[in-house]
């Protein structure tokens, strides 16, 4: 396969889940996280779009340079495991927040999250440090995510029941 293909899948695949936790995502957007009570950090909702496209193509080729090393090359299987995995936690924790209102459950998926993106920024970072550079914004947007989802939970335990 040549490498514009696989920057190509790379690039398309977290955006796709980045898609499908937009479904999970939009009818709480806008019926029940307005309702919330927010700490004076939250961002504007418009942020939250732009933000999260710009990392996910980031990702993507964080992915691509892993790839193109070869699935041969010393550690790129076990880190394009570890990048899936992720991924999966990522558009899990939407589902959580957003679709089951749940933000106690989802900020135990969050920490879960926080720790596979940093074991595969430092995966990618051992196979090409160019890749493992690309996930340091997501891994800063996520510890701040992690803050807000907690911060969240506890401003809003009690209405919650």
């Amino acid at each position: 396969m040549n490498h514009t293909i696989k920057l190509v899948i790379s690039v398309a695949v977290p955006l796709a889940v980045g898609g499908l936790s937009g479904f999970a995502t939009a009818r709480g957007v806008s019926t029940w996280y307005p309702t919330l009570a927010k700490p004076p950090f939250n961002p504007p909702a418009w942020v939250f779009g732009p933000v999260w496209t710009l990392l996910y193509i980031m990702m993507g080729v964080a992915v691509f340079f892993v790839w193109r090393k070869g699935l041969d090359a010393d550690g790129v299987r076990i880190a394009l495991t570890v990048f899936a995995i992720q991924l999966v936690l990522n558009g899990l924790w939407s589902i959580l927040f957003f679709g089951l209102h749940a933000p106690g459950w989802a900020l135990v998926e969050i920490i879960l999250l926080w720790a596979a993106i940093g074991t595969t920024t430092w995966l990618f970072w051992r196979v090409a440090p160019v890749a493992g550079a690309l996930m340091l914004p997501y891994w800063a947007w996520v510890s701040f995510a992690t803050v807000l989802n907690a911060s969240l939970w506890s401003l809003n335990r009690s209405a919650q029941g």
